[in-house]
């Protein structure tokens, strides 16, 4: 068990990857006028984030180490993406899972192995964590080390002009055309774009980062949550890269446009 649990910290700690730590403090989250996540302020232990989300190399790792089979696999009911699709559409895709996040026919992650993991769902990302000794950030924790100390809607000021340089989203007015103006039209590798300030990589982009927690508004054990903004969103559509947003997803849907990253402590 020591051996293994030295091996994972390993993979998941590299220098290339690696964590951030967090100190205990009182922190100031939220925003005026939002329902989910009204300004307040929090009391956090310290902790260590993952500075990028888990890769499609450490999902393998802990599938082969484990033998685990996703939801999607056993279930065939991954949810993928292809233009022209209109505003908050998605495609069901018995083929899709973590290896084909889009569905065999639009290939798998054979050259990804540096890109976030996706169609995989929350208890998925669960699974994850309980072999690797590790969790996933509280709403509460990802908002306080998004934000950086900042306390604009974006961690780089007060509107999303500069998000291009942070994250990977989707540039193009509507998803009824792919848009690859930044390089890439689906996932980016982790960590391609400018950290924020505390040295994390696609808070904003790339994917939707699964997060634990509840809110006084959810009222069914399917919700649950995630932060952060993806390739998939837009100024025109979504436009929840920001600091506050808080999404609600079904607990077993497997998109191709979420992931998740770790925290320890």
């Amino acid at each position: 068990m020591l051996a293994t649990f030295i091996c994972i910290s390993a993979l998941l700690g590299s220098p290339t990857e690696g964590f951030v730590s967090v100190p205990t403090d009182t922190y100031q989250l939220g925003r005026d006028g939002d329902l989910d996540n009204p300004p307040r302020k929090v009391k956090l232990q310290s902790f260590e984030i993952a500075k990028t989300d888990v890769t499609n190399a450490q999902f393998e790792a802990f599938v082969k180490a484990t033998g685990y089979k996703t939801v999607a696999e056993k279930h065939h009911d991954g949810l993928v993406f292809q233009p022209p699709l209109k505003e908050f559409q998605w495609m069901q895709d018995k083929t899709a899972y973590w290896r084909f996040p889009n569905g065999i026919t639009r290939g798998g992650i054979e050259e990804k192995a540096d890109h976030p993991v996706t169609g995989i769902c929350y208890d998925d990302a669960l699974a994850f964590c309980k072999w690797a000794h590790v969790r996933l950030p509280t709403l509460d924790e990802w908002e306080v080390a998004c934000r950086a100390g900042t306390k604009t809607d974006y961690f780089f000021g007060s509107t999303p002009d500069q998000i291009g340089l942070y994250a990977h989203v989707w540039h193009g007015r509507d998803h009824m055309k792919a848009c690859d103006a930044d390089g890439f039209t689906y996932t980016a590798p982790v960590g391609h774009f400018k950290p924020n300030p505390l040295g994390l990589y696609d808070m904003y982009g790339n994917v939707f980062q699964f997060c634990q927690g509840r809110l006084p508004t959810d009222h069914a054990s399917w919700q649950v949550h995630a932060r952060g903004g993806s390739w998939w969103c837009s100024r025109n559509s979504c436009c929840s890269f920001n600091s506050f947003y808080i999404g609600t997803i079904v607990r077993y849907a497997s998109f191709s446009n979420l992931g998740f990253r770790v925290v320890r402590g």
